[in-house]
C-alpha cells in the first residue's frame, strides 16, 4: 500500500485510515486509487478488526478527482469489467467500505466534492464539521457520478434532490447535507467524534455487529419475507454463542466485555 497516499493504524480493533495527500486536498490520482483498494483489501483480510475510521488529512477529506493527473493517464481506463465482485476499480473506492463486514464511520470536514462525496458515502455513517462544503460535482466536467454514488445514495438521499444536485453540480454545506441524507450528523470534531463511536462499536459483540451490517445491507434490497427470513437467521446463529452469552455475563456482572473474534 502506497503510505505517501493512505495511511493505516489499528489499536483494539478499530482502524484509524486517512487519506495523506493534503498538499492536494487529499485529490484523487492514479496513486490514490490504488492505495484505497489496497487499504480495503488489508482491512478485510485483517484478523479482529471492529471498525473504522475513515478520514483526510489537512484541510479537506477529499476534493475528488485530480482532474490534471487523471487525464495524463489517458483515456482508455477500463470501466466495463468488474474487477471487485460488482465494482470496478473506480468504483470500488467507494463502494468497497461498503463492502467490508465491520462498520465504517467518515469523518468529514473542509471539502468532500465529487469523488470525495462517494467515498465518504461508502461508509456506515458520516460525520462532517458544521461548515463542510459538498458537491455531486461531476456534471461540471460533463460527466456523471460513477463511483457508486447512486447505489451508495439510495434509500438515504431524497431523489428529487439528488437530482437537482447532479444535474446542477451545486455546492451546498454539511448542515443541509443532513437534512438530505448525505450527512448522519454534525460533530465540530468529526475525527475525534468517530474514534469515539468506533471504539464503543468495537465495545459490542463483534459477531452481532457484522450481522447488523448484513441485515442493513439486505433491507435495502430484499422484500419483507427475506428480511424477516434474514432476521431470524442471523438470530439464531447468535443466541447462545459464547460472544452473546459474554454480552449478557458482562451487563449483569457489570464490567466490561471480553469478545472472542
Amino acid at each position: 500500500m502506497d503510505e505517501t497516499r493512505v495511511t493505516i493504524a489499528i489499536e483494539d480493533g478499530v482502524a484509524d485510515v486517512r487519506l495523506v495527500r493534503a498538499d492536494k486536498l487529499n485529490a484523487l490520482d492514479p496513486a490514490m486509487f490504488a492505495a484505497l483498494i489496497d487499504a480495503i483489501a488489508r482491512l478485510e483480510a485483517t484478523p479482529g478488526l471492529r471498525a473504522v475510521v475513515l478520514s483526510g488529512e489537512g484541510r479537506a477529506f477529499c476534493a475528488g478527482l485530480d482532474m490534471a493527473s487523471m487525464a495524463a493517464g489517458g483515456s482508455g481506463r477500463d470501466l466495463m469489467t468488474r474487477t471487485h465482485g460488482l465494482a470496478n476499480d473506480f468504483q470500488q473506492v467507494a463502494w468497497g467500505w461498503r463492502m467490508l463486514p465491520v462498520p465504517v464511520i467518515a469523518a468529514v470536514h473542509g471539502i468532500a466534492f465529487g469523488g470525495g462525496l462517494q467515498i465518504a458515502s461508502g461508509a456506515d455513517i458520516r460525520i462532517a464539521a458544521p461548515g463542510t462544503r459538498m458537491s455531486v460535482m461531476e456534471i461540471k466536467w460533463g460527466i456523471v457520478p460513477d463511483m457508486a454514488g447512486f447505489a451508495l445514495w439510495r434509500g438515504t438521499v431524497r431523489d428529487d434532490a439528488l437530482r437537482e444536485l447532479a444535474y446542477t453540480a451545486r455546492e451546498f454545506a454539511a448542515e443541509e447535507g443532513v437534512a438530505l441524507g448525505f450527512v448522519t450528523r454534525l460533530a465540530e470534531d468529526p475525527h475525534a467524534e468517530a474514534m469515539a463511536l468506533a471504539r464503543a462499536i468495537a465495545g459490542r459483540n463483534p459477531h452481532a455487529v457484522r450481522a447488523v451490517k448484513r441485515l442493513a445491507a439486505a433491507a435495502a434490497e430484499a422484500d419483507a419475507a427475506a428480511i424477516l427470513l434474514e432476521e431470524s437467521r442471523e438470530q439464531a446463529a447468535l443466541l447462545r454463542s459464547p460472544n452473546q452469552i459474554e454480552a449478557v455475563m458482562a451487563n449483569m456482572q457489570k464490567r466490561a466485555p471480553s469478545f472472542a473474534d
